[in-house]
C-alpha cells in the first residue's frame, strides 16, 4: 500500500496544500509550529478517524467552516480515493471512491501507524493508552474485531447505566441478566483475539528487540486481564465474576472487570520495564513495539501501511535513527517524517525533502 497524493484544505493551519509523496522516505523539515505535524495529523486522522483536537471543529483552519483531507492511494494494486470533509454547522463526510460511508467502515481502508514522542512514554501512563496501541493495529487487519468492539463499548455504557438506575432504585438487579450474558460474550471475542495479537507481536517484537540490542535484551509482552484469573472459558469466567461483583457494580455505578480495563505489561529480561526501565530501555522498546506493529499489519493483510513519524528523530540517539532508517530503506516502507534539523538524516538518505513554513510546502 502506498499513498500518491494528499490534498488538505484550511486543515489546521494549512490553507491549501497538495503533494505527491515519493513511495520510500519523505520528510519535512522545519522550525516549530509551522505545520508539519498538522500534516501527520490528517493523514492519521484518515485512517483512524483519531486527532490531538478536544472537538473536531479545532481541525478547521481559523475563520473558516470547513475543513477537507483527500487522499489518493493503492492497495492490493487497486487506485482509491479517500475525503473526509470536517464542517463547524454540519456532520462529518467521509466519502470512498466518491461514496460516501459510515466512520465504522473506514477503519482498515488507509492503514497507517503513527509514531511521535508521546509514544516513548506510553509504557508509563494509563492502561488506555496501552489499549488503544493494540486496539488501533488489530482494528485496521480486522474489520470484525473493531466492529465487535464497539458492540462491547456500547453494552458496557448500557450495563454501566442500568447499574446507576438499580442504586438508584429505578430499575431491578435482574435486569442484569441479560446484559451480562451479551457483555460477556462480546468479551470473550475481544480478549480472545487480543490474546492471539499478543502472541503474534510478542515475536515480531522481540525479533526487533534483540536486533536493536545486539542480542542484549529480550522483550516478552503480558497481556494483564484484570480480574480474570483465567484466559481459559473466557465467556463462562467473565459471566460469574460479573455476577459475584454485582452488588460492588451497582454500589460504583460502573463495570469494575472486562476488556475496557484490562492492560499490557512489557518485560526486559524478565523485569518489567514500567519499574525498572531506564530512559534507553524505554525508547527502544516504544522504536521495536512500532516497528513490529508494521510488520504486524504486513503479516494480517499483506502490505505494510503507511509510517507517519512525528520528530521522533531528536528523541532517539544515533544508533536508533541509524537502525530505524536503513530498516525503513531496505523493506522500501513508505514513511513521512517531520523534523527541525536535516541533520537527523544522512546526506546518502534516498528521499524527498520538503519544507514546511507557516503552512505552506516548498519542495
Amino acid at each position: 500500500m502506498y499513498v500518491d497524493e494528499i490534498f488538505l484544505k484550511d486543515w489546521r493551519n494549512l490553507a491549501e496544500l497538495k503533494f505527491c509523496p515519493n513511495a520510500a522516505i519523505n520528510i519535512f523539515i522545519g522550525n516549530n509550529a509551522q505545520g508539519k505535524t498538522n500534516i501527520l495529523e490528517a493523514i492519521n486522522f484518515a485512517s483512524l478517524l483519531k486527532s490531538r483536537a478536544g472537538k473536531e471543529s479545532e481541525l478547521i483552519r481559523w475563520s473558516q467552516n470547513v475543513a477537507l483531507a483527500r487522499i489518493k492511494f493503492f492497495k492490493a494494486g487497486v487506485s482509491h480515493e479517500l475525503a473526509i470533509e470536517i464542517s463547524s454547522t454540519r456532520p462529518r463526510r467521509i466519502l470512498l471512491d466518491a461514496n460516501p460511508i459510515r466512520p465504522r467502515e473506514l477503519i482498515g481502508k488507509l492503514n497507517s501507524v503513527f509514531f511521535s514522542p508521546e509514544d516513548l512514554f506510553m509504557f508509563k501512563t494509563s492502561p488506555s493508552t496501552r489499549r488503544k496501541f493494540l486496539d488501533a493495529q488489530i482494528s485496521q487487519s480486522s474489520p470484525v474485531y473493531f466492529l465487535n468492539l464497539l458492540k462491547y463499548n456500547r453494552l458496557v455504557t448500557l450495563r454501566n447505566a442500568l447499574l446507576k438506575k438499580i442504586r438508584d432504585d429505578s430499575a431491578f438487579t435482574t435486569e442484569l441478566d441479560l446484559w451480562d450474558e451479551q457483555l460477556a460474550d462480546f468479551a470473550e471475542k475481544i480478549i480472545s483475539k487480543r490474546l492471539d495479537s499478543i502472541r503474534k507481536l510478542n515475536l515480531l517484537a522481540n525479533s526487533i528487540q534483540e536486533k536493536i540490542s545486539v542480542r542484549a535484551e529480550s522483550l516478552s509482552i503480558v497481556y494483564d486481564l484484570r480480574g480474570l484469573n483465567s484466559k481459559e472459558n473466557i465467556a463462562e469466567n467473565f459471566l460469574k465474576q460479573l455476577r459475584a461483583r454485582r452488588l460492588k457494580d451497582i454500589q460504583r455505578g460502573s463495570t469494575s472487570i472486562g476488556a475496557h480495563l484490562d492492560d499490557l505489561k512489557f518485560f526486559i529480561n524478565g523485569r518489567e520495564l514500567r519499574v525498572f526501565g531506564s530512559q534507553g530501555q524505554l525508547r527502544t522498546v516504544a522504536l521495536a513495539l512500532k516497528l513490529s506493529e508494521l510488520e504486524f499489519l504486513k503479516s494480517e493483510t499483506g502490505e505494510y501501511p503507511l509510517l507517519l513519524l512525528d520528530d521522533v528523530m531528536s528523541e532517539l540517539d544515533y544508533s536508533r535513527r541509524e537502525m530505524l532508517l536503513d530498516f525503513l530503506n531496505r523493506e522500501q516502507i513508505q514513511t513521512l517524517i517531520t523534523a527541525t534539523d536535516r541533520a537527523y538524516f544522512p546526506k546518502q538518505i534516498f528521499g524527498k525533502i520538503f519544507l514546511v513554513d507557516a503552512g505552506r510546502l516548498i519542495g
